[in-house]
């Protein structure tokens, strides 16, 4: 099966690196006209740069960017076909006990993993469902299904979140021709955040993550876009409500 977005287009949040610059790659690849977001300025026009994107720098949390991003793309294209929504991750929180979390960490995680997701679908809900067509695809994580290897409470909660969004967007947009499915990546070392991860469970620790994975390997950046493509693809048409895990099975 050959996955096509030709005339299709693409938001890609999230895209400055890692994760969102894999699922930029794929779908600019396979034909999409791709709009890339970020608060990472300086990697986001990187990422354009390589791909012939366009690209834009806001913070997704804030309502009134998050719909001025949308009513942008779909003024000039007439159309906003997928949102690819892979914003999100730690912000550089390490898990703590819950005595110790203050409420910037907490709100900080929720707005970077859920706020601008809810706004960005919002903002794009009227134009999807006057097409009678869309795809929204959120990136959760193993975190939203389960306790969190990070030992991050705000970050597990948010995912959780994102996992309850998604399911509830879809009951709300599937009359309308739009679905909406979430990805949930197991470990995947794509940014510096992961990377600080992996290195703070030493050897031992990643023996253990590894051999808990049925495919003995640790995921890539390129596995989960494979996956975020599908769901936003004509093959996908009656999926929706669904989180696929994306982690070599995990035991």
């Amino acid at each position: 099966m050959q996955l096509r977005f030709d005339d299709r287009v693409v938001i890609v949040t999230g895209a400055a690196q890692g994760i969102g610059r894999a699922i930029a790659k794929g779908f600019r690849e396979s034909g999409a006209t791709v709009h890339l977001a970020d608060m990472d300025g300086d990697g986001v026009a990187r990422t354009a740069g390589e791909l012939g994107c366009e690209h834009h720098t806001l913070d997704l949390s804030d309502r009134a960017a998050a719909h001025r991003l949308v009513a942008e793309i779909v003024d000039r294209h007439g159309r906003l076909d997928v949102l690819a929504l892979a914003a999100g991750g730690v912000r550089g929180q390490a898990g703590r006990p819950i005595e110790e979390i203050t409420p910037e960490d907490w709100h900080r995680l929720f707005q970077s993993n859920v706020d601008g997701a809810f706004w960005l679908a919002q903002a794009a809900a009227p134009a999807m469902k006057r097409a009678r067509h869309g795809r929204i695809v959120t990136v959760s994580s193993g975190a939203g299904l389960r306790p969190s290897l990070t030992g991050i409470q705000a970050y597990a909660a948010a995912k959780h979140a994102l996992v309850g969004l998604t399911r509830q967007l879809s009951w709300e947009l599937g009359p309308f021709g739009v679905t909406v499915n979430s990805v949930a990546p197991g470990f995947v070392r794509s940014n510096p955040a992961t990377e600080r991860q992996w290195d703070s469970y030493g050897p031992d620790g990643q023996k253990r993550l590894v051999d808990g994975i049925h495919t003995k390997r640790l995921g890539t950046a390129d596995d989960i876009a494979a996956a975020v493509l599908f769901f936003a693809s004509d093959a996908a048409g009656w999926i929706t409500g669904q989180v696929l895990s994306v982690d070599g099975g995990r035991s």
